[in-house]
This record gives structure tokens, sequence and C-alpha cells, in this order.
């Protein structure tokens, strides 16, 4: 107990896993408050995630977008921003890659990259314009994120209706050159929706991970994230790598956009409200400690959540808003860390 205490690394990966159990078991107390069966209903929420061929499509489809929110948020966080507005980045690229998927006639092997390259360079530049007056101005990223967020819901509906309006409250679709869409993956999966943007999810995580870790860049970055005082004391241009990191985190989650562009849906909706995507991406980012691999597996259990709930209430009569409490119990608990390594360490006393 100990080492692990002592083992920082070790311990920031035991505490999500910690924190998911003490949800998932806090969860189940509710339940029986409730007069409902706490059996019956996580054997339902995990058939619902990993119960057969389509429920684990289905958990990985809802997976991907989240994944790259979840980069997005995690690649702020490391150079100390908080970036609340993922939802509006992620929107402005959906919209972009839907634009280029319909209105460029290319091949395949170009068409898909062009879209999300598309996609990550309109979500870089909603991204730039918070980065750019935190630099500039010193106002707060949180601020005018938020902001930005309605900012976009509403310039996107207004684009969709005025240039890609197809009825029905819908932009017209993709072109099949640009879709992810995958008949191969789909009849795996017994006809889900799962598409090759989990393909593209895997290689930003892995992308993100080498920039952060591998490169000057990444240190650069990390060394503003931890003081930026100190940072300028050693002749690092603060002011670039916040409107860097902010822009490349727009980036990140203007793919996010693209995969439910060019993946799930092959269009856009005229939104009147948020999807919810660009804020579940700080909880993924919480619970995978903004490790890009610790991101993958936390974005699973959240997409496997969300896909699983109306099945829980099929199955088991347990309300589905019942998941939306059980992952802020989780996120509750991935917040209280402090509190998790204080008990740790009496446990660590005691057993002495």
């Amino acid at each position: 107990m100990q080492k692990l205490l002592k083992n920082e690394k070790l311990f920031n990966a035991i505490v999500p896993v910690i924190a998911a159990a003490l949800g998932m078991i806090v969860g189940a107390i509710i339940m029986l408050l409730g007069n409902y069966d706490p059996i019956a209903g996580f054997s339902a929420l995990f058939n619902g995630m990993f119960g057969s061929p389509k429920a684990i499509g289905e958990t990985i489809r809802a997976a991907t977008p989240l994944i790259l929110a979840g980069l997005a948020v995690a690649f702020a966080f490391k150079t100390g921003l908080f970036n609340i507005g993922v939802e509006g980045q992620l929107l402005i690229g959906w919209l972009a890659s839907v634009w280029v998927g319909y209105a460029l006639d290319l091949p395949t092997v170009l068409h898909i990259p062009v879209a999300i390259l598309v996609a990550a360079l309109a979500g870089g530049f909603w991204g730039l314009i918070p980065g750019f007056l935190k630099a500039r101005f010193k106002v707060h990223e949180v601020i005018v994120t938020i902001m930005l967020n309605y900012v976009a819901l509403y310039t996107t509906a207004a684009l969709i209706k005025k240039y890609l309006y197809a009825g029905n409250e819908k932009s017209y679709k993709i072109d099949e050159t640009a879709s992810l869409s995958s008949s191969l993956l789909s009849s795996l999966t017994d006809g889900s929706r799962l598409h090759w943007g989990i393909v593209v999810a895997i290689i930003a995580s892995i992308i993100m991970w080498f920039l952060i870790e591998k490169t000057s860049i990444g240190y650069e970055l990390r060394a503003v994230g931890f003081n930026q005082h100190a940072s300028m004391y050693a002749g690092m241009n603060v002011s670039r790598n916040i409107i860097l990191s902010m822009t490349i985190s727009g980036a990140f989650a203007g793919i996010a956009g693209a995969m439910e562009g060019l993946g799930t849906f092959q269009n856009m909706t005229v939104l009147s409200a948020f999807t919810g995507t660009g804020f579940d991406g700080i909880a993924v980012a919480l619970l995978g400690a903004n490790n890009a691999f610790g991101i993958i597996i936390a974005a699973l259990l959240f997409g496997g959540l969300s896909t699983a709930a109306p099945q829980m209430n099929f199955d088991a009569n347990v309300p589905s808003e019942l998941i939306d409490i059980i992952i802020a119990l989780i996120i509750f608990f991935v917040a209280s860390s402090y509190l998790i390594r204080l008990i740790l360490s009496r446990f660590s006393k005691e057993g002495k």
C-alpha cells in the first residue's frame, strides 16, 4: 500500500478504477432506496454494453467521438487551460466535414482525409480564438469558450438552413466517397452503426501521447501548464504555447465532430440544443486521468453507459436517468482523489 501511495503514476491509474467502482456501489444503493433491483439493473446494463456483438459495436461507436472530445479537454489541461468549449468546436468541425463531404467531388482516398483535415482546421480555428484572447488580453478561457459554444450552436444551424438544407431539419447527406461507414464492421456486429472512425480516434490518441510525451513542443506545453512564470523565465514563449494548446485542443474536438458527420449520421441536424458530447469529454478526460490511453478506456465506459441506459430501463424497469447519476458519482469520486489517497494511507498505517 505504501508503494502504491509513493508511485504517483500507479496511484493516478488506480483512482479512476476505484472511482468507477464507488460510483457503481452508490448507484446500487440508490436503486435499493428506490425499490429497484440493483442486480437486475446492472445485469441489464452490462448486457446492453457488452452482451451481444451489436451492443459491443454500438458501445465502440458511441465511444469514438468521446475519445476525441476527451483528448481535446486533456490536451488543454496539460497546459493548465480548461477548454470547456469542446462542444462548440465539435459542432464547427461537424459542419465543416459535412460541407466537404457533400460539396467536393473527390476519390475516397482523398475525400475522407480532406474532410477530416478541414474539420480539424475548423475546430482548431474555433479553439484559437479563446487561446489568442487568453494569451494577448488575459481573458479567461472558460468565459470565452462558454460563449463560443452558443455562437457555434446557432451559427451552424443558420449555415445549414441557408446553404445545406435538405428538409426535415437536416443537411444534405455526404457523398459515399467521404463516408466512414463500413458494411464489414456493421455485419461483424450484427447491424450496429460501428464505423472506421474508431481507427481515427486511436490514431489521434497515439498522436497526442507522442506529441505530449516525446517532443520538445510537448515538453514546453507541459512546462507552461506547471508554471507559466518559471517557463517564461526559462525562455519559453508562454503566449505562443497557450494559443498552440487551445488550437490543437480545438482540432481534436473538430475531428470528434467529423466522426459524427462522416460516420454515425452522414449529415448534420439543425440543432436547438447541445449534443452533450463535448461536455462528456470533460468527464472522460477526468476519468482517464488526462492520459491518452486512459481516455480510450474511460470513453468506452461512458459510451457503453449511454447506449445501454435504455436497455436497463426496458429489461429491469430502472429509470435510465440513473445512468446520469452514476456518471455524476464517478466524476465526484475522481474529483475526490485526495480523499481516496487519505483513506488508502489510513489503511496502510493500520496494516503496518
